[in-house]
């Protein structure tokens, strides 16, 4: 079981700045779902209250059959794999097969199975080549990769990504998108924080919409991108695909394929009355 469901969750830095505002969401086993929000939206700090990194003062936050408040982090993250915004929090070894290795190693396998779990997240993520470099000598869209197959390593059923995209030129985002469509063809759970709509758009399949450290909406992604008073809300614009569509007078897109067939059925149709 890898749902996750939060109830009216709450939680103030010490500082006294309110990071999370009564939040009640509900992912279901097996979802591709993304949370998207501008910068200082309260996107990471929900991350973290998924893991148990951070403690909610106010309201549940579960984790498949466990509540975060009563386990630690590392009991958590047998369930939960966790891939930070910054991968240079997560790089602790001297080359990246070993980082890799690591978790596996943690969970006590044996060595078939540690060498199976390495081997298989190397090349998920094409790192094969760079299996004996020192994760610092490359540069950080490769480290990112890096901290997703340390999380791949370790077969988790939930995988949060948290700005996975920042950082990535489009063969990064490419690979990345390749990663999720696997987990979720496996079952997995997965969770995308992102401010990057375009990706967003094309990969994930239920949008939660955070402003204000609160979730304003929740739909699929043609519910979510093409209501204007949720975009503006959240101070978010459309995918680049919806907002070509959108001047051209053609409504509803948000995938590349579709909107290509949308704009060209649109001139075909203004031709036929010019």
């Amino acid at each position: 079981m890898s749902e996750i469901i939060l109830e009216k969750v709450n939680y103030i830095y010490p500082n006294g700045s309110l990071a999370a505002d009564d939040i009640s969401i509900h992912i279901k086993s097996g979802e591709n779902a993304a949370v998207i929000g501008k910068n200082g939206a309260g996107k990471t700090t929900l991350a973290k209250l998924l893991i148990g990194l951070l403690k909610p003062q106010d309201g549940n936050v579960r984790i498949g059959n466990m509540n975060t408040k009563d386990h630690t982090t590392a009991q958590i993250s047998k369930l939960a794999g966790y891939v930070f915004q910054n991968p240079d929090e997560q790089h602790f070894h001297a080359t990246v097969e070993k980082e890799i290795a690591f978790g596996p190693k943690r969970m006590k396998l044996k060595k078939e199975e540690i060498k199976r779990r390495t081997e298989e997240a190397l090349k998920r993520t094409r790192l094969e080549e760079y299996r004996e470099e020192n994760p610092y000598n490359l540069p950080l869209s490769q480290r990112k990769f890096i901290t997703i197959a340390a999380v791949l390593a370790m077969e988790p059923e939930i995988y949060i990504f948290d700005e996975p995209t920042a950082g990535q030129d489009m063969e990064g985002n490419l690979k990345l998108a390749e990663i999720l469509l696997y987990l979720h063809q496996k079952g997995k759970t997965v969770i995308t924080i992102s401010h990057d709509m375009d990706f967003v758009a094309e990969n994930c399949d239920q949008i939660m919409v955070m402003a204000n450290h609160k979730i304003i909406r929740t739909g699929s992604p043609k519910e979510i991108f093409w209501d204007k008073e949720t975009m503006n809300a959240a101070n978010l614009k459309q995918p680049s695909v919806s907002r070509i569509c959108r001047q051209l007078g053609v409504t509803g897109p948000i995938h590349t394929e579709e909107a290509a067939k949308l704009i060209l059925k649109h001139w075909q149709n203004l031709n036929k009355l010019s």
